[in-house]
């Protein structure tokens, strides 16, 4: 597995976000749950403008394994999605952290941001997981 990025917020369902630093925030899966999914072959983004709560289920990654709800780790709206991911959902695979995010949003309270788990305390899930 690869290192898990400090500066970005995670969730327990292995969702993390990363404030973009124009008031919105891009939210994508982890390597962990990439990896777990294997292949992507299909990612069903969200609606656009779309308001979610935290914890909806805002999109849909499907392997060839299984498919997989993607949560909101924070409320907010759905300010962009990522449109290349309708022709190569394989980037979520390959650069989980960078160009396979799955959309934007503009959180509702930045504040949430801080509720979420840092890496270290992501990194305790994982290991915890294995045990």
């Amino acid at each position: 597995m690869s290192d898990i990025p400090e500066n970005l917020k995670y969730t327990r369902d292995h969702e993390w976000i990363a404030e973009t630093g124009d008031g919105t925030a891009a939210v994508g899966i982890t390597d962990h749950a990439q990896e777990a999914l294997g292949d992507l072959v299909f990612v069903e983004l969200p609606e656009m403008h779309r308001d979610v709560e935290t914890g909806d289920v805002c999109a849909v990654v499907e392997s060839v394994k299984a498919a997989s709800d993607v949560y909101s780790p924070v409320a907010g709206n759905i300010s962009e999605v990522n449109l290349a991911l309708d022709d190569s959902p394989e980037l979520v695979n390959a650069d989980p952290y960078g160009e396979g995010w799955l959309f934007r949003l503009t959180p509702a309270s930045p504040a949430d941001l801080e509720e979420l788990l840092d890496a270290q305390a992501y990194q305790r899930v994982l290991a915890e997981m294995d045990e």
